[in-house]
């Protein structure tokens, strides 16, 4: 039996294809679903792009017919937008119809009760799906580009291997397991020995067979691996072979630390690309970028400020490191740029750090990605614990969907740090002062 789907505001603000993601079921639009649209279509963020992207799909189907009698879909599903109905007898009126939100509940409760086949209200808003289910509709999250954090690949795997192939690999620098290990490429493995489980080594996979890791015990611009997953991180980072890099972790774990430290000495030291171009999301929590004073470079500061941190600490040796990355960024070496100025530019050649990547939706991911040309390495940081975009959550942002994405790709390579190495006091705190709760993505209006 089909379905009948009506979308909230927010899911076509986090991506406008989920017109096209419901089979061949029916999607209905309540008009005051475009009204929202069309006062968010002239902001320059990815919420006011995607808001235009809706309305010239939307001007696109209505070629194909009036929108309020319904369109066919290439899914082979209908649309239609829904011009409220007027009569809400059976409504509760302890709801205020003057509310958008309300709107739409109405829209679906009157639906639910007209349509033959199920209704499903579609939002990202958790109070919205709350008040649905009080009013008996049934009401879900969008989940087409949505991962299980809770069980999020996590790069490194563990195998126990015989004495016998254990001296093997201690010799050889190397093992072949003849078919007995199923792993992801470039997932870093922990080998301990059957016989002996305090013997151990650390090793790297790719085409069924265990290397020993090269590059975990390096030294970059000053930095050593603290951990064993940090040890996992470099040899991700140093590999070139390896284009795609992300690095999950709460705050503290050295993850954008150790991608500007390798960063640094491949762009200043080993001259292996020809700048390192750092950027980052711009979540201001309230006004965009422009709304500070001054240059670009100097709206940008505020946001750059962690990054600068850890370049500062990176250039500790120097009596004035605020003047070395000054001269770094003067020489064209060291770039930092906001990811609103990132559409549209090809990057070849080039060591790219995307820090706080979490706060990225899938579709900013793609549009980053994409920029990446010939001969250039991309390292995404962030933890989707830690998620300040209104429509994301740890289970729906970019970063989490990028690692699932790529997991099975030769090119790319993922860690999930543990350990926090900043202080004892932020590693205790973080340990002591979790949240018992999950927060899940909202809607602000």
């Amino acid at each position: 039996m089909p379905k009948t789907y009506i979308l909230d505001t927010n899911v076509m603000l986090h991506n406008p294809d989920a017109l096209f993601s419901f089979e061949d079921n029916n999607v209905v639009i309540p008009f005051v679903v475009i009204e929202e649209i069309d006062t968010l279509k002239k902001r320059q963020d990815e919420i006011g792009r995607n808001a235009r992207v809706t309305v010239s799909m939307l001007d696109q189907l209505r070629n194909l017919g009036h929108l309020s009698d319904g369109v066919d879909l290439p899914s082979g599903g209908r649309l239609h937008v829904e011009l409220n109905h007027q009569e809400f007898s059976s409504f509760p009126t302890v709801l205020d119809l003057n509310k958008n939100d309300n709107r739409i509940l109405a829209v679906a409760h009157h639906l639910s009760h007209e349509c033959g086949e199920p209704v499903i209200l579609v939002t990202k808003d958790l109070n919205l799906r709350v008040k649905a289910d009080v009013l008996g509709i049934q009401s879900e999250d969008f989940h087409k580009d949505r991962v299980n954090f809770t069980s999020l690949y996590e790069g490194v795997g563990s195998i126990h291997v015989t004495k016998e192939q254990m001296s093997r690999f201690y010799r050889d620098g190397r093992l072949s397991l003849n078919g007995e290990l199923e792993g992801y490429p470039n997932q870093i493995f922990i080998m301990k020995n059957f016989c002996q489980d305090s013997q151990s080594a650390l090793a790297l996979y790719n085409g069924d067979i265990l290397r020993r890791l090269i590059f975990g015990e390096s030294i970059n611009f000053g930095i050593k691996a603290r951990n064993k997953e940090q040890r996992f991180a470099l040899e991700l980072l140093m590999d070139d072979e390896i284009k795609i890099v992300t690095l999950v972790g709460k705050a503290g774990t050295g993850k954008t630390l150790l991608a500007l430290a390798v960063g640094l000495e491949k762009v200043v030291e080993q001259k292996v690309y020809t700048k390192l171009l750092v950027t980052r999301p711009v979540m201001p929590m309230g006004n965009d970028l422009g709304y500070l004073p001054g240059s670009k470079d100097e709206k940008l500061r505020p946001w750059m400020q962690p990054i600068y941190d850890n370049l500062e600490f990176l250039f500790n040796t120097s009596e004035e490191p605020s003047k070395l990355i000054h001269h770094l960024t003067d020489r064209g070496v060291l770039e930092m740029e906001a990811l609103t100025y990132m559409r549209g530019r090809s990057i070849p050649n080039q060591f790219i750090i995307c820090d706080e990547a979490q706060n990225l939706s899938p579709h900013m991911i793609k549009t980053l990605i994409t920029r990446v040309g010939e001969g250039t390495k991309i390292v995404f940081t962030g933890d989707p614990e830690q998620i300040d975009h209104p429509y994301l959550d740890a289970n729906s942002n970019g970063l989490s969907y990028l690692v699932e994405k790529l997991k099975d790709e030769e090119l790319a390579g993922h860690v999930t740090l543990k350990r926090g190495e900043r202080s004892r006091v932020a590693e205790l705190c973080s340990h002591l002062l979790q949240d018992n709760v999950t927060i899940a993505s909202y809607d602000p209006h």
